[in-house]
């Protein structure tokens, strides 16, 4: 296939893109409305972002598998087809005035995410060619992936204004029709456009799988830094999803919902930039050094956030906010190049495991709701600020991940 008629399917990606990020960080911001529609408590507030990210836990091998069986083109269809319907269960919840709806709706909407996660990385890189080109197209995808996150929480913000007292899911219905309108043109499209298909499983070995045959002493788990890596991943996307989360709950009850927008906002888009940056760079410094030096400074702006106190304040677009709170957006330019980092080193010399590994780390990207629900947990036994020692101890983790887990002890067993 020509690089001309790639460029429709690489556009559909980068939509794709902008979608996974968009539907869960409206999730996470949807818990604001839902802590004031249905009387939740800061942990059950996160009950949207759990069920999304859960749903990563019971479809990231089964994603993987119908990758390998079906295909990307298939894949991606189903992965668009159930978006649109969780995220229509979530816009039915507003008018239903159903807690249990909105939360079904967001665990729909997190089977798409996984099948679309599963989809785009190697699919973008299939499309380039490989090489440095597929990386690169993925990196610009993983940009747009910042800037659908971007805006969820602003727009949110925008439609509730200063009235998060009195905000209902309905409110946020037009942000979810945009939502589902994408997933409609995503499904159009891909269902007209050619898609190469160059890893799905051929009649071989699919003849050898029904056999029995297709048998081997060992996988990805048989390694140790890809376990250790895949922990890693869990508490990543957690501490990723847990720090805007929370100073979103935080500075709403401050400050209103219009300013927590705009702050959650800056976080995402500080990630974006910090992509961009991680990009450029990328090819001179190693994943280890990278992942040891935005996990150190990221313990310190948390830290900052913990331990500076909240009567000290400064003014952000007309509003009084704590100056703790400014690290927050910071907190993003050190999460944006961790999943990169993490994934190379963990799946450093696995050779003919890299794919089944892929599923694994999918089903791992549930730490993205739990580690917030028990950030929550915390809050509410104590307070917002001292449950940042969540993620905290999240980072902590990462830090011993780079410095010590990374480390392929397994190179006896044979890859190829």
């Amino acid at each position: 296939m020509s690089k001309n008629k790639n460029i429709l399917a690489i556009g559909i990606c980068f939509l794709l893109f902008f979608m996974i990020a968009f539907v869960t960080n409206f999730a996470g911001s949807m818990g604001v409305i839902v802590k004031e529609q249905f009387g939740a408590t800061n942990a059950l507030s996160q009950l949207g972002t759990l069920a999304n990210f859960i749903a990563y836990l019971c479809m990231g091998i089964p994603a993987g598998l119908i990758l390998k069986r079906k295909g990307y083109k298939f894949t991606a269809l189903l992965a668009a087809a159930v978006g649109f319907v969780g995220v229509g269960i979530q816009f039915a919840s507003g008018y239903a005035e159903s807690f249990l709806v909105y939360v079904i709706g967001a665990f729909v909407a997190g089977f798409s995410m996984c099948l679309l996660n599963i989809v785009v990385n190697p699919m973008l890189n299939t499309l380039g060619g490989g090489g440095n080109k597929g990386n690169q197209l993925v990196q610009f995808g993983g940009s747009l992936n910042s800037v659908g996150g971007t805006l969820a929480p602003i727009l949110l913000g925008y439609l509730i204004g200063g009235n998060a007292a009195q905000a209902t899911v309905a409110d946020a219905a037009p942000a979810l029709i945009i939502a589902m309108s994408i997933f409609v043109a995503a499904f159009l499209i891909l269902a007209f456009s050619p898609i190469p298909e160059p890893h799905m499983e051929t009649a071989e070995e699919k003849a050898l799988r029904k056999s029995g045959k297709a048998k081997d002493p060992h996988g990805p788990m048989s390694f140790r830094h890809f376990v250790l890596g895949a922990i890693a991943i869990f508490f990543y996307v957690g501490v990723e999803v847990g720090i805007p989360n929370t100073a979103n709950l935080y500075i709403t009850a401050k400050s209103g919902a219009t300013i927590a927008g705009w702050l959650v906002g800056a976080y995402w888009f500080l990630m974006m930039i910090g992509r961009f940056v991680g990009g450029v760079v990328g090819g001179k410094v190693s994943p280890k050094t990278m992942l040891t030096s935005v996990c150190t400074v990221l313990i310190c702006f948390i830290c900052a956030i913990i331990f500076i106190p909240q009567n000290i304040t400064i003014e952000f677009r007309g509003a009084v906010i704590p100056f703790a709170m400014i690290f927050v957006p910071l907190c993003g330019l050190c999460t944006s190049v961790m999943w990169g980092a993490i994934f190379n080193l963990s799946t450093e010399g696995l050779g003919k495991y890299t794919a089944l590994a892929s599923g694994i780390f999918m089903t791992l990207v549930c730490g993205g709701g739990i580690l917030p629900f028990i950030q929550g947990l915390v809050g509410d036994a104590t307070n917002l600020i001292i449950s940042y020692i969540v993620p905290l101890c999240g980072v902590a983790y990462m830090l011993f991940y780079a410095l010590i887990g990374s480390k392929n002890v397994n190179k006896d067993i044979p890859v190829e």
